[in-house]
């Protein structure tokens, strides 16, 4: 198998990086199992090759899969050999980047793991399943795509219909390997703390008797900055470290991070025992705080007013799986056209994503895709995948906000319904607990229970009347001011209570092709000129009222039946972007100018 350098854009785990990887992408077998009979079978051990061949990790639906079936098949198999010179004394590790929805995966027919859950990344030890020589992997996934799964935006009928769009079955982000020792590095929390100019590390080793030393350096662009160390326990170490410098090129001791100056400094783990390295990760971090203050957001203690932009992360030919380039012509538009951020709907991106966010100055708020069915079993997978979404996102610091439920979507009855304001209430403490040092928001869009910002959705295309709605605070915070949801602000037992005020989505007008299935929001304008000077005045409404303290407009692209992007199907520019920039950037700029 062929071995990788780690510095090539398709690396999959930019954060947490070791010097060779080993990719499994490319062409698998593939076979569907209408009948459900491959376990019983034997299809995870047998050496007959399956009937088809599918690029991972496009999902068969898509295009560039090469296979293109919208028939629902609920039972999907893979395979595909790898030839291995085995050292007994190292591990191996296989990751999946994102399966939807259950997996089982074998080697060599030996079943090394199974996973729950469509978006959030997973790994398998399988060192002891492989052998010297060639080696088959296999991997059974099932995905009834049922409401009380997590489905985010994947259509639960026959058919596309209004927001909801083509399903994603099985592998759809990267597959690879990578070789270890026994004792590793098996994650590293990182969490940065302005006030005391340091960072503190939550340092995680797999099972072991063995006790391995750390040392962590740290650098800012090829300067070093500090070095400090701790022995390690099995389970997880705690270890704080200073990263303040004396550097006239520093605000206050630390190189802050932020949309306009996202900067990043570099650190190196190295795990050692008996003068031994053991392993070496390469990281990075960012020093940035996020907090809600009174009815302000402040970033590194600042007021931040937040420009968002809605990004589903479709793509015509692939649904959900973009590559680096892709997602880099994204979010280097979303910068041209003034946003300083955006919200990733209704599905988890690629780790990638994060880190061209953290790269280029993008704020991120992460999203829990939503199930849409209030049961026992949904609101099982929600917890445990919302656990796994939080640890996947925390290192990064573009992410500065966790939404954990969208519209009351799943928890339909929550004004009123106690069992239902409950669960979202669990869902924002479980979040909290893993990561006390950003901004939860419980239910986005309406009835809110707990929550750190009113988050308001209003796709009223009368700017005049969408400016009324939002002009004094008082009026509307505790009520329905949205005329196209007509939903409370508030549960039913809740209030609000002093939060910052965003209005998370608006926008969406509708300016396409025109065809009879395209939809978008409010009446469509008949030209470019005419759209553009709707943006316009909408945008005005919303940056002109004194109590909303940021946005996010729907949104960046076409996606299948919905036309309401700024960028059409194929991700290209529909309007000008310079006159977009002028409009977004043109209001509510913060912050000092320096001559």
């Amino acid at each position: 198998m062929e071995q990788k350098n780690s510095t090539g854009t398709e690396y999959p785990r930019p954060q947490f990086k070791r010097d060779q990887w080993y990719d499994l992408n490319g062409e698998w077998e593939f076979a569907f199992d209408a009948e459900e009979v491959g376990e019983m079978e034997g299809w995870e051990g047998s050496a007959q090759p399956f009937s088809q061949q599918i690029q991972v990790p496009y999902a068969y639906q898509s295009k560039k899969s090469g296979i293109h079936s919208k028939e629902p098949y609920e039972v999907v198999w893979y395979k595909r050999t790898f030839h291995w010179e085995k050292d007994n004394q190292n591990e191996l590790l296989l990751h999946f980047e994102a399966v939807d929805y259950y997996t089982k995966v074998w080697v060599n027919g030996q079943f090394v793991g199974e996973h729950t859950g469509g978006h959030t990344p997973f790994s398998f030890s399988i060192g002891t399943a492989v052998q010297s020589g060639e080696n088959t992997i296999t991997v059974r996934v099932e995905d009834r795509n049922s409401v009380e799964q997590v489905l985010g935006k994947q259509s639960w009928k026959s058919t596309n219909f209004l927001c909801w769009y083509t399903r994603t079955t099985g592998i759809w982000q990267p597959v690879w390997m990578e070789e270890v020792s026994p004792v590793y590095i098996q994650d590293v929390n990182m969490t940065p703390n302005l006030t005391q100019s340091s960072l503190q590390l939550g340092v995680k080793l797999p099972r072991h008797r063995k006790i391995a030393y750390l040392e962590a350096n740290v650098y800012f662009k090829g300067e070093w900055i500090n070095t400090t160390g701790a022995w390690v326990k099995p389970n997880q170490q705690n270890i704080s470290m200073t990263v303040n410098v004396e550097s006239d090129e520093a605000d206050f001791r630390v190189f802050y991070w932020s949309p306009s100056n996202p900067q990043l400094y570099d650190i190196t783990f190295t795990l050692k025992s008996d003068e031994h390295v053991l392993d070496v990760v390469n990281s990075y971090f960012g020093m940035r705080s996020i907090e809600a203050k009174g009815d302000a957001i402040l970033l590194n203690d600042e007021a931040f007013y937040q420009k968002l932009i809605l990004d589903q992360g479709y793509y015509k030919d692939s649904l959900m799986t973009a590559s680096y380039e892709d997602m880099k012509a994204d979010l280097t538009k979303v910068k041209e056209m003034g946003f300083n951020g955006v919200r990733r709907h209704q599905t988890i991106g690629d780790r990638r994503y994060m880190y061209l966010c953290d790269q280029l100055g993008l704020v991120v708020w992460a999203e829990m895709p939503s199930f849409f069915k209030f049961t026992d079993r949904s609101m099982e997978a929600m917890m445990n995948e919302t656990r796994e979404m939080v640890m996947k996102h925390r290192n990064h610091p573009s992410v500065i906000v966790y939404t954990v439920m969208n519209e009351s979507w799943g928890v339909n009855e929550i004004y009123h319904r106690k069992d239902q304001q409950s669960f979202v209430n669990a869902l924002y403490y479980q979040t909290k607990a893993l990561d006390s040092s950003r901004l939860v928001v419980g239910n986005d869009g309406w009835e809110h229970t707990l929550t750190d910002i009113l988050t308001i959705h209003d796709y009223n295309s009368n700017a005049e009347d969408l400016a009324l709605a939002y002009r004094n605070k008082e009026d509307y915070v505790n009520g329905s001011p949205s005329k196209t949801s007509r939903k409370q602000n508030f549960a039913n037992g809740y209030e609000y209570s002093g939060q910052p005020i965003v209005m998370s989505e608006f926008g969406g007008i509708a300016y396409g092709s025109g065809t009879e299935d395209d939809w978008g929001y409010g009446t469509r304008p008949q030209n470019e000129e005419e759209a553009l000077d709707r943006f316009k005045q909408l945008m005005k409404s919303i940056m002109d009222s004194p109590s909303i303290q940021g946005f996010c407009y729907t949104q960046l692209t076409d996606v299948e039946q919905e036309v309401n992007g700024l960028l059409d199907h194929n991700h290209e520019e529909k309007f000008d972007t310079k006159r977009i920039y002028q409009i977004v950037a043109g209001m509510k700029a913060d912050g000092f100018i320096f001559e």
